[in-house]
């Protein structure tokens, strides 16, 4: 007795929104998975509120499949709790409000070139934890905390994370290619990949998760860049292109969404070659 082969069931997945509930919409812009109740009927087949440009788009950052269903972004917050930790212990050793000076830590993780031209790259990220000054850590810890926890919750905590160490280290890298010779230290490097990272998919996909436009944010922090002296160029800018590049990577190299879709190996080799390539070329140019 033969057998016949029957057609194979349609792949059930689940809505990006509500992670609990199969579907077997997607919708027809993005591509991402959507139940019943997220769906806008379109010309053209089904929207998700981002794409449709409904009003929950601006107000709640969608959750991705597999992030945690109270959507905090626990990522954002370990950052923000470690950089606020070691400022602690910097105010101990001697930093204050406005200064470096007399802190061991600082001495002893800040990027500086000659350091790390002798083999202590790991400044490349210590330095990227350690303030200036209580206005220092103040404004960087507030641009992480909107910033970071936006993309968080948008994209899930290992592509955020991934998109703020190619940041960081990329931001070291331009600090020591333009400043090898001063101690610098701060987040705005990562902060800075972060608002590109965010750019960047608000010109993809037309999503404004804060509610306006993220490039004005940007154009205004790089005005204040160049304009004030002790302000690192280089680390500002080597984090631009740090966290667009990895953005660029985790969209599928531009063909797809940053926070539905799989990387893939080669997508995740590529993120790995970032990191490491900011440490090779921050090590050369010290």
């Amino acid at each position: 007795m033969g057998t016949t082969q029957g057609a194979s069931a349609p792949e059930t997945l689940h809505c990006y929104r509500h992670p609990d509930r199969e579907t077997l919409l997607s919708c027809s812009s993005c591509d991402r998975p959507i139940c019943t109740s997220c769906m806008t009927q379109a010309a053209v087949g089904v929207r998700c509120p981002e794409c449709a440009g409904g009003r929950r788009s601006r107000t709640r950052a969608p959750r991705p499949m597999g992030a945690a269903a109270t959507g905090t972004p626990v990522a954002t917050i370990t950052l923000v709790a470690i950089n606020v930790l070691l400022f602690l212990v910097e105010m101990a050793q001697g930093v204050l409000v406005r200064g470096v000076g007399g802190s061991q830590l600082v001495d002893e993780g800040s990027i500086y070139g000659p350091a790390v031209a002798d083999g202590e790259w790991w400044r490349m990220i210590t330095g990227g934890f350690l303030h200036a000054g209580l206005i220092h850590i103040a404004f960087n810890m507030y641009l992480l905390w909107i910033l970071g926890a936006a993309l968080e919750r948008f994209a899930g905590s290992l592509r955020f994370l991934a998109i703020y160490f190619v940041a960081l280290l990329w931001g070291s890298a331009g600090a020591l290619l333009l400043s090898p010779d001063s101690h610098t230290v701060g987040a705005s490097g990562a902060v800075f990949g972060l608002m590109a990272a965010l750019f960047l998919l608000e010109r993809q996909k037309g999503i404004a998760l804060l509610g306006g436009s993220v490039g004005a944010l940007l154009v205004i922090n790089l005005v204040f860049t160049f304009a004030f002296p002790g302000v690192s160029i280089g680390g500002h800018v080597g984090g631009i292109l740090g966290g667009l590049a990895a953005a660029f990577v985790l969209s599928g190299f531009g063909r797809g969404h940053l926070a539905y879709g799989r990387v893939g190996v080669e997508g995740w080799a590529a993120i790995v070659g970032l990191l490491v390539g900011a440490v090779v070329v921050g090590v050369l140019v010290a």
